[in-house]
């Protein structure tokens, strides 16, 4: 069995999706899904600090194999977010490496695809379609938890392909 931990990195929401591959299954299983909250109010490095602890933690307690993490991408109008995103991406890594995980680095707009059929569909529209997917009595908030469940459901679908 494969256990694949999705990461939308953030700064002050970093979210996360858990879902089981059972051997043979073409389709992973929704375990959990949540995130772990920073406030703005604290320095860059006591939320880094923060997120280490805190993912430190969840990953000791459930025991992923693979981590699948949200590729870093920059737009021209916004180089500062892309720098900011990659320090807790940076976090997000080295927990997983510290731990042996084996690591995907997945494309926003591939999941996006693959979850919706669009490559540059909304928040709202994945927000929509984890809670179809999973059949969610509510679609997971804030979306932030929506984009890392996306993210483990497409590597887990693409792990059990590589499987057949």
């Amino acid at each position: 069995m494969a256990r694949i931990l999705g990461i939308d990195p953030g700064l002050q929401i970093t979210g996360y999706g858990l879902v089981d591959l059972s051997e043979g299954a073409i389709e992973p299983t929704l375990v959990e899904g949540g995130c772990f909250r920073f406030s703005p109010r604290l320095s860059l490095e006591k939320r880094l600090g923060l997120l280490h602890d805190d993912l430190s933690a969840f990953i000791e307690e459930n025991r992923p194999t693979h981590l699948a993490v949200e590729q870093i991408y920059a737009h021209y109008a916004h180089p500062r977010t892309a720098i900011l995103m990659a320090h807790a991406r940076g976090v997000v890594l080295l927990c997983a490496q510290r731990r042996g995980m084996a690591i995907e680095h997945m494309p926003a707009t591939a999941v996006k695809k693959a979850m919706t059929g669009f490559g540059h569909a909304t928040k709202q529209q994945m927000q929509l379609a984890v809670q179809g997917q999973c059949r969610l009595a509510e679609p997971p908030s804030p979306p932030d938890v929506a984009d890392a469940i996306a993210i483990a459901l497409t590597f887990g679908r693409r792990l059990a392909f590589e499987k057949m």
